[in-house]
């Protein structure tokens, strides 16, 4: 699949990834969470809310399982945990005489999915919704509803979408199995699934938690008309840091030694946050935000004084 390319001869996306997969330990695909004996229900149809600022990324809906059945995660703005980190979808799969739940994760290329198609860019085979360059994302406006005057990196490209489409027309949710999605893994597919990758964050894993305990979200009381079937974001400070450094990296005025550093103090805050929420049950106390608001202040004014005492090539 070729997107629209800006030619651009800085090595800056190739040396951001390259330290960002340095701090980001990678994860294992091979586990499996759930299995269950009766299928998913369809996907629901819904509006994807106005991406809320440069760089966050979309990633769609899905029924998750718990003690009271299926229950619909919204779709979601998330920062994703470093810049050119794309989203793969976790799918539900048939095997083995029943259901298996497979985690979605972050990686450089968008893996399998089971062929679900959960639109938005997310067309059942890999993902045409935007892409990465020089430390920016680019949304494909034919797909992703972005609001211009805020976000200047689009495009439009509605043949992608049209042909990379998988059929979908009950909105299946799930792959293999009587009636489920025939596309087996393709090679491309395979590839980006033992490449370096991340499993969701810490704000990811509690979005799904919060819509796990909330009983509106239950098939069995929605009926596959879930209260909320999308959200506008989940907050994430660290990213906003992030593009910080990139920028400072793409103009010169921070170091690659500069910059693994400070993306290093970043990975540090969110072990804490993760560390602290498994510590709660999902949550921060008051005094925990407060920590993490500090260090981040520092973070954030460390980046500016380096940012500002010169060129550091």
């Amino acid at each position: 699949m070729k997107l629209p390319h800006v030619k651009s001869s800085r090595i800056l996306p190739i040396l951001l990834f390259a330290l960002i997969a340095t701090l980001f330990p990678a994860t294992s695909r091979a586990a499996v969470f759930v299995s269950v004996g009766i299928a998913p229900p369809a996907l629901p149809v819904y509006v994807q809310p106005i991406c809320p600022q440069p760089g966050f990324m979309w990633t769609p809906g899905y029924w998750g399982y718990g003690p009271a059945g299926y229950y619909w995660v919204p779709g979601v703005w998330v920062a994703p945990p470093a810049i050119g980190m794309l989203w793969t979808p976790p799918y539900w799969g048939w095997g083995a005489g029943a259901y298996i739940f497979h985690p979605g994760y972050w990686g450089p290329h968008v893996g399998y999915y089971g062929g679900i198609n959960y639109g938005f860019g997310y067309m059942g085979v890999g993902f045409v919704g935007g892409y990465w360059h020089g430390g920016g994302f680019y949304y494909n406006r034919a797909v992703m509803n972005v609001n211009t005057t805020v976000i200047h990196n689009t495009y439009i490209n509605r043949t992608v979408v049209n042909r990379y489409t998988v059929n979908n027309v009950n909105h299946i949710a799930y792959s293999g199995g009587p009636g489920g999605i025939n596309h087996p893994p393709s090679p491309q597919e395979r590839m980006a699934a033992n490449e370096q990758h991340v499993g969701a964050t810490s704000a990811q894993a509690q979005h799904m938690q919060s819509a796990a305990s909330d009983p509106q979200q239950r098939f069995s009381a929605n009926h596959g008309q879930p209260a909320v079937m999308a959200r506008s974001t989940i907050h994430a400070r660290s990213f906003n840091q992030q593009q910080r450094i990139a920028q400072g990296l793409r103009t010169g005025q921070l170091s690659s030694g500069q910059a693994a550093r400070d993306l290093n103090r970043q990975q540090n805050i969110h072990n804490s946050v993760v560390a602290d929420r498994r510590a709660n049950g999902g949550r921060l106390t008051p005094q925990q935000r407060q920590n993490i608001n500090r260090r981040q202040n520092n973070a954030s004014r460390q980046i500016y004084r380096q940012r500002h005492d010169g060129p550091r090539r």
